[in-house]
């Protein structure tokens, strides 16, 4: 299991959200070059960015946000706001490794059968682009957490699978934020029901403990974020992890 480390952007400023909730938002005093360059030093190679304003469809960050992305050798897994079909090209070509969708899957029938049409063919979607399935008390939700899908978790998870896209990024929204532990009992049932779906975990992740909990369920990755800014997991943690997870492999 690989740890990514997180930068999530709001007014071009590194942020954290409680909850997915704008209202409670911490700013940090530090640029996102500067985050980059801090992992990048560090031997991190994988980086997961998210366009907080992109996702309540203000795309005043974009420009800003690729100029980075161009500039950086580190691999992208990028989110926020990506609603058409030519905005995942664009992404792709401006070097972002990995694409997550979200609100448009769920919003469109059509987006994700014309996605795997048309960018990654049956057996590169799980490499190119993520499924964000961000969850509430077993909801669905998207728009920036601020709507609610009537989609049954699993029955999307299903939908997802039989289109092609296995790669899916599971924030639990009771856990983000707030450094009181992974959403385990999700992503337990996440996997019970689809064991080889390739699973990133998101949300509450508070120390190394959490990492070895998550790392004995055989989720693939897990995103962390507010644990380092808060120095709860350091980014020699986080180094010293990625080696041996590499090791192992």
């Amino acid at each position: 299991m690989y740890i990514i480390p997180a930068i999530d952007i709001l007014n071009k400023k590194v942020v954290r959200l409680r909850e997915g909730d704008y209202q409670q938002v911490t700013e940090y005093d530090v640029t996102l070059e500067e985050m980059i360059e801090r992992y990048q030093s560090n031997g991190t190679n994988f980086i997961h960015i998210i366009d907080l304003n992109g996702a309540k469809n203000d795309f005043s960050n974009q420009q800003y946000l690729f100029d980075v992305i161009r500039k950086t050798e580190m691999k992208v897994q990028y989110g926020g706001g990506i609603r058409s079909i030519d905005k995942v090209k664009e992404l792709i070509d401006a070097g972002v490794h990995r694409v997550i969708v979200g609100t448009q899957a769920l919003t469109n029938p059509e987006f994700l059968p014309e996605l795997g049409k048309s960018i990654c063919g049956r057996d590169k979607c799980s490499d190119q682009v993520v499924i964000a399935i961000d969850v509430l008390d077993e909801v669905i939700k998207y728009s920036g957490w601020m709507e609610s899908s009537p989609i049954k978790l699993m029955d999307y998870v299903d939908k997802c699978l039989a289109l092609g896209f296995f790669r899916f990024l599971c924030t639990d929204i009771n856990k983000d934020g707030k450094l009181g532990g992974a959403g385990i009992e999700l992503y337990e049932k996440l996997l019970d029901h689809s064991p080889f779906i390739k699973l990133i975990a998101s949300g509450g992740v508070s120390s190394m403990n959490d990492i070895e909990k998550l790392s004995r369920l055989k989720v693939e990755s897990v995103v962390v974020g507010k644990a380092i800014y808060e120095g709860h997991i350091s980014i020699e943690d986080i180094k010293n992890w990625n080696l041996e997870s590499l090791i192992s492999i």
